[in-house]
């Protein structure tokens, strides 16, 4: 055990420091602040010591010198045991240090504003913050170092049980966080400058990922998981969304539930997404929520028991009351209306996930594993251009083509490769993913979308990638597509467009490829 007979407060988050350090005078503890947290402290009270006074040293350039001086330093660093340590400070005036509860200038959250400065980003670089961290966290066995406010009652409830002392166990647990934070902050700052100097895709990738919740297993029950959050996504993104209820999410309803997220964003109107696998088996959009959710739901209803749905609207009491009639693993949306949460509370188990509680989607780099390495990509954010897009053949689609096309092209991008998609009128009537021979995605979406009893007649056709042979163009024909939209760019463009003003159909090239793998 080691007793606290000076702490050292020095924090830019202010939450709880004012009870904390209240906590610690009453134990009998001397408090030495710095800048704004010893002005705080005073005018709730407290007796505080200047760390200028600690120093002899007067506070200089704008606060950015305070603590780097060696009776900080030398104070945190020294050995209590070490018979010459205790020499040297006695002979050099240095008051031993006990307790350190730092935090940092907030670098993230600054570096995840819009239009952020560079030079506002370096004047939220902490220097003497992280350095009395490590030096703290560094003598542990001597030390008790704070760098979140979560641990204040803690460290108090166990000095307030041992007349002021903390153990060695929680010294050490809290130094590994402090090294854990400085780590990260490092990393953070690395990682931000890098991207302004190099682009999107730094030279050196520095990833600080905090634990948010443990999962109950991963892809299958063998499997350890977690779910880990971005702290420089500002609070964008599935990972930030509020579960209003059910049981504990899995990684599977994660992978879904971003899926079918990401899809709905790419529809103004109201749509709905109902995926299974990460693929869609059903999508739609209506005139309203409830009338794209029943849309989406008639593509292919066997699928869609025991889906992730998302809405790209806030739910309301119709559409929950739809809802509620089948089987659902998880729905997220952008709200839920009151009416519609008293309808969906019945199915306890629903997973509900709300993203008003976020501040907006997050598109940061995508992360792939690989064998002693990591891929890493930006996202695949461009939306469809129709404008933008070349008719190759001697017909041209009709108004109402135009607008399938459009919506099938949305779609398809968010299918997995080789990805073909049936539309009409706003709603998928088939769908093909994740064939080896694009021609099979094509035979297998239609084949599935008569099993349901869907008429292809006048139908549409989006594929994520090139047609490399005519064959696929010649079967969506022969299922009742009226109109094709694709990248193009294979060597044999012009047999697979011959193919399509043969069979009378009109053809669009967005010179833009959107696999999924």
């Amino acid at each position: 055990m080691r007793k606290i007979t000076r702490a050292l407060i020095s924090v830019s988050d202010k939450t709880g420091v004012v009870e904390f350090a209240a906590g610690l005078a009453a134990l009998g503890v001397e408090i030495v602040s710095t800048g704004g947290t010893a002005k705080l402290l005073r005018e709730k009270g407290l007796k505080v010591r200047d760390v200028s006074d600690l120093t002899g040293f007067a506070e200089m350039l704008d606060g950015r010198v305070k603590t780097l001086h060696p009776k900080v330093h030398g104070g945190l660093l020294a050995i209590r045991s070490n018979p010459e340590h205790q020499k040297q400070v006695q002979e050099h005036g240095i008051e031993l240090i006990d307790l350190v509860a730092v935090n940092l200038y907030p670098f993230e959250k600054t570096a995840a504003k819009p239009g952020v400065k560079f030079e506002e980003l370096i004047e939220n670089i902490d220097i003497g913050g992280p350095s009395m961290i490590r030096s703290a966290a560094k003598n542990s066995e001597d030390v008790t170092v704070i760098v979140d406010a979560a641990d204040y009652p803690v460290v108090l409830e166990e000095a307030g049980r041992n007349n002021g002392c903390i153990s060695r166990e929680t010294r050490a647990r809290l130094a590994r966080k402090a090294f854990a934070t400085t780590a990260a902050y490092d990393g953070a700052i690395s990682t931000t400058l890098q991207k302004w100097a190099d682009g999107a895709l730094p030279e050196n990738l520095h990833m600080n990922f905090r634990k948010t919740m443990g999962l109950r297993y991963g892809e299958n029950p063998h499997q350890k998981a977690a779910l880990y959050l971005d702290p420089t996504a500002g609070g964008r993104g599935l990972a930030a969304a509020k579960q209003l209820q059910g049981k504990e999410l899995s990684f599977n309803n994660l992978v879904d539930l971003e899926a079918a997220w990401r899809l709905v964003q790419e529809f103004e109107e109201p749509t709905t997404a109902i995926i299974k696998h990460t693929n869609p088996c059903g999508i739609a959009s209506g005139a309203t929520l409830a009338e794209s959710y029943q849309r989406a739901l008639d593509v292919d209803p066997v699928s869609a028991y025991g889906s992730v749905i998302a809405f790209n609207r806030p739910v309301d009491a119709a559409t929950a009351e739809a809802v509620s009639k089948l089987f659902v693993e998880a729905i997220v949306a952008p709200s839920y209306e009151a009416a519609a949460l008293e309808q969906l509370v019945a199915r306890r188990n629903l997973r509900l996930m709300d993203m008003s509680t976020t501040a907006g989607d997050e598109y940061g780099l995508q992360l792939k594993n690989l064998g002693g390495g990591l891929l890493v990509q930006t996202p695949d954010t461009l939306g469809a251009n129709p404008e933008e897009w070349k008719c190759v053949t001697e017909r041209q689609p009709t108004e109402a083509e135009k607008r399938a096309l459009a919506f099938a092209w949305r779609v398809v991008k968010h299918v997995k490769s080789n990805a073909i998609v049936y539309a009409h009128d706003g709603v998928v009537v088939g769908v093909g993913a994740g064939q080896m021979s694009r021609v099979d995605s094509v035979k297998l979406a239609a084949t599935k979308a008569r099993e349901l009893k869907h008429s292809l007649e006048g139908t549409v056709v989006a594929s994520d990638a090139f047609f490399p042979f005519p064959d696929g163009v010649e079967e969506a024909a022969k299922a009742g597509a009226t109109a094709i939209v694709q990248p193009g760019g294979s060597v044999r463009d012009a047999e697979v467009t011959a193919a399509a003003n043969r069979l009378g159909l009109a053809m669009l090239f967005t010179g833009v490829r959107h696999f999924r793998h």
